[in-house]
């Protein structure tokens, strides 16, 4: 393996205390995820997989959980960065957003635009909120499903300044595409319009669990990271875990090592960029 030469970063996880009112979407498919998720669970298994900090991200549409993450990021410093919730629809946008920035670990929003119907992204007050996020600085999270890719393209060309980054490598039907229910022929084709828009980066995360929980191989995902990869090039892709969600298909350390196995084959600085450096850079942890 080669020496590593700068720190590593997960970027994408979440914490939470569960409770069955405000953690409604964790259904009974999904008992192993009823319990709470704080830092000292996840940060043994950052360290033994070689990750030296990660970026927690917003659980709920809630402002009152991104203070709790805000907490937690001062209590544990492995805890670099936080990508909070604020109403980016509400006509005090702008206040909301100058309370929440004003924290040094706020570094950037999302809203759970996946369960939103279609045409929410082209909102006009949706997109004043983004607006005002480009004037405080602080980058947005784009968490869509394959079907929403065309949409998002459209969002990131409206706001050429605004810095976007897509989780999950917008959450791909892979089940569709293995059982060979569909291509992956749309969705390459969206990664590589959304690519084109060089204010765009993309987490190489939460393929797992889009896939078959119970039967899968690293191999599997090769073809997903292979497009992206291709589109966006290393110095904007990032590692995720998508922990604990990701614990629904396997370990942590199983799942990042999708990641970390494929850049092996990868030069030093492309490894390094995947693995850390993109991540510290977009979010300034």
């Amino acid at each position: 393996m080669a020496q590593r030469s700068e720190a590593r970063i997960d970027a994408h996880q979440h914490f939470w205390r569960y409770s069955p009112e405000t953690h409604a979407w964790i259904d009974g498919g999904m008992a192993a995820l009823k319990r709470d998720f704080l830092p000292p669970d996840l940060e043994p298994l950052l360290r033994a997989s070689g990750f030296d900090g990660c970026v927690a991200v917003q659980a709920q549409q809630d402002p009152a959980e991104t203070a709790w993450l805000l907490s937690l990021a001062e209590a544990h410093p492995f805890v670099r960065g936080v990508v909070g919730w604020v109403d980016l629809r509400s006509a005090e946008v702008e206040r909301e957003l100058e309370r929440a920035a004003a924290h040094p670990r706020l570094r950037g929003v999302r809203h759970i635009v996946q369960s939103e119907p279609d045409g929410f992204m082209s909102g006009v007050a949706f997109r004043r909120g983004i607006a005002a996020l480009e004037r405080h600085e602080l980058a947005y999270d784009v968490l869509i499903y394959e079907r929403q890719l065309a949409e998002a393209v459209e969002l990131v060309r409206a706001f050429p300044r605004q810095r976007f980054v897509v989780d999950h490598i917008a959450k791909p039907d892979i089940r569709a595409h293995w059982s060979g229910a569909a291509t992956m022929d749309a969705w390459r084709d969206g990664m590589r319009a959304l690519a084109a828009h060089d204010n765009v980066w993309c987490k190489l995360s939460g393929m797992v669990t889009e896939g078959d929980w119970s039967s899968w191989s690293p191999a599997d995902f090769e073809p997903y990271l292979d497009v992206v990869l291709d589109a966006f090039g290393p110095d904007r892709c990032m590692i995720g875990s998508d922990w604990p969600v990701c614990t629904l298909a396997d370990t942590y350390g199983e799942v990042t090592g999708i990641v970390t196995s494929y850049a092996e084959r990868l030069s030093d600085s492309d490894r390094e960029q995947i693995l850390g450096r993109t991540a510290t850079a977009f979010y300034a942890v």
